[in-house]
C-alpha cells in the first residue's frame, strides 16, 4: 500500500511543501517530500493541476530560475505593502548600469564594465550587488592578471520572476525609450 493513496493527497503534500516554504522548491526538492519514487513528468502534471486549482485565488503557483512558488497576485500588492512599510531599497545608476551590463553582456570583468560605461566601477558597486546576491563571481578570465568574471545568479532571476535571463526585455527596448525621452 503506497504511502499516498491519490493525486488529492500528492498534491495537497506540495502545496503545503510550497506554501511553507522560504524559498522556491526545485523539483528535485519536491520528489524528495515522497518517499516512492515518481517521475518528473508526473510531478509536473501535479503542479499544472495545483497551478490551475489556484488559478482564481488570491495566491499563484509561479515558476522562477530556482524553482517553484507560491506569491500572491499582483493585484494584492499596493495592500501587502502596508503590512510592512520598509521603503524599498534605492540603486544609483552606476549600480543598476552595471548590473545591466553584467546581466546582458555575461561574463564580463570589471575592465568590460569599465569600458562600456567610460568610466572606472567603484568596488561598493560590485560589493553591493554581491550582497543583494544578484551577482557572483563565476570565474576568471585566462589572461594576465586573471581578472575576475561576473554573471547574475539564480537569485537575482527569482527577484525579477523569471526562469531565464531569455526573459530579459531586449535591449532594444531601452534603446528606443532613450531616444524617445
Amino acid at each position: 500500500m503506497s504511502e499516498i493513496s491519490n493525486i488529492t493527497e500528492l498534491k495537497n503534500v506540495l502545496e503545503a511543501a510550497l506554501l511553507t516554504s522560504h524559498e522556491p522548491l526545485s523539483l528535485d526538492d519536491m520528489l524528495r517530500l515522497f518517499s516512492e519514487k515518481m517521475e518528473r513528468a508526473t510531478l509536473r502534471m501535479l503542479l499544472d493541476e495545483l497551478k490551475q486549482d489556484w488559478d482564481r485565488r488570491t495566491m499563484e503557483l509561479v515558476q522562477v530560475a530556482s524553482g517553484y512558488r507560491f506569491q500572491a497576485r499582483d493585484e494584492y500588492a499596493t495592500f501587502l505593502a502596508r503590512l510592512n512599510p520598509e521603503r524599498q531599497a534605492k540603486y544609483s545608476r552606476a549600480v543598476m548600469e552595471t548590473l545591466a551590463i553584467i546581466a546582458y553582456r555575461q561574463p564580463v570583468t570589471r575592465g568590460d564594465i569599465e569600458e562600456i560605461r567610460g568610466v572606472a566601477v567603484n568596488p561598493n558597486v560590485i560589493r553591493q550587488l554581491q550582497e543583494r546576491d544578484w551577482i557572483d563571481v563565476i570565474g576568471q578570465r585566462e589572461v594576465p592578471g586573471r581578472p575576475s568574471l561576473y554573471g547574475t545568479t539564480k537569485h537575482f532571476l527569482d527577484d525579477l520572476n523569471i526562469r531565464s535571463l531569455s526573459e530579459l526585455p531586449p535591449m532594444v527596448d531601452f534603446v528606443q525609450q532613450e531616444i524617445s525621452i
